[in-house]
């Protein structure tokens, strides 16, 4: 346990959530298709767009966690 985990409480683990968007946009061979397309727009755009309230969330999930 990290001193900040023994006297707060509050797992450290969780800081790692925020890895996520970040590895699943880093890996662009897995995202770079066109197909499937969602309302017109091929995979390789909607997929990124949908990180962009999934990080937001993410990101709010920590820090309530870690408050």
């Amino acid at each position: 346990m990290t001193r900040t985990e023994e006297t707060s409480g509050r797992p450290a683990w969780i800081r790692l959530l925020l890895l996520l968007p970040f590895i699943a946009l880093l890996w662009v061979p897995f995202y770079n298709d066109v197909r499937p397309a969602l309302w017109g727009f091929p995979f390789f755009y909607w997929y990124q767009f949908l990180w962009v309230p999934l990080t937001s969330l993410i990101i709010y999930i920590v820090y309530r966690v870690t408050k």
